[in-house]
């Protein structure tokens, strides 16, 4: 089987133009989706905690239940730690999370008075990004889930998929965290573009980008990739 390794650059500029020739180039392959919020944004920050280190067949599920348990936030925010751990149990790191969903729901009471993240809407996006990741067991990419998902703000969301396929494309540096990508590649997005630009690295990373063995014949932005297949050294006799 071969391998891919990045070809090296010695030096690279942030491009805003490559990053939207990249977005143009992947959406000509797996189409133009329009943004629709599939959450409002207290339910999606709640499923955003639960799916973290997780997969979506046990989050969803578990995110399902929490709710079928205790229809309303004020319900669940005076639930025990121990019943809200039973019922995520499903999610992984349960007792983790359950803390964190009821930490987190104190905190919002305490800032706007009531169990609700719509006064994120008039906040900057650094301002609200900067509310949400102050909030226990949210970070980046769960803070800028909620943004672009369910407020349909400009925050890109950095998963395993669009962290490695930028990386390989040159549109943040190697070696750069995917937290610290969430900044880069913010600034070089077009406005507007967040959530398109999200889903169309997320499709490219699971159908071909993979991280072992990327299908790179099929690529469609093949011209912009700075990985290269490493041919396997034939050993003597062999």
């Amino acid at each position: 089987m071969s391998k891919c390794i990045l070809s090296k650059m010695p030096t690279m500029r942030l491009n805003a133009s490559r990053t939207s020739q990249a977005l143009d180039m992947l959406q000509d392959r797996y189409g133009r989706q329009r943004h629709i919020p599939r959450f409002e944004p207290l339910d999606e920050l709640v499923c955003c905690m639960l799916s973290q280190h997780s997969a979506d067949i046990n989050s969803f599920p578990a995110f399902t239940s929490l709710k079928e348990r205790w229809p309303t936030y004020p319900a669940l925010a005076v639930a025990s730690l121990a019943d809200v751990t039973a019922t995520i149990k499903n999610a992984g790191l349960a007792n983790q999370k359950a803390k964190g969903i009821l930490a987190s729901l104190s905190h919002i009471r305490e800032a706007f008075g009531d169990y609700t993240l719509e006064p994120l809407r008039q906040m900057t996006v650094p301002e609200a990004l900067g509310f949400l990741k102050s909030l226990p067991g949210v970070g980046p990419k769960t803070a800028a889930i909620v943004m672009c998902l369910a407020f349909g703000r400009h925050a890109v969301p950095v998963d395993t998929h669009v962290h490695r396929v930028s990386m390989r494309l040159g549109l943040v540096p190697d070696g750069v965290s995917a937290d610290k990508a969430h900044n880069l590649l913010d600034a070089q997005v077009p406005e507007g573009k967040a959530f398109a630009f999200h889903v169309a690295l997320l499709d490219h990373g699971r159908s071909l980008c993979h991280a072992q063995s990327p299908k790179c014949s099929e690529c469609p932005v093949c011209t912009m990739c700075r990985f290269k297949p490493k041919a396997k050294v034939k050993r003597a006799g062999s």
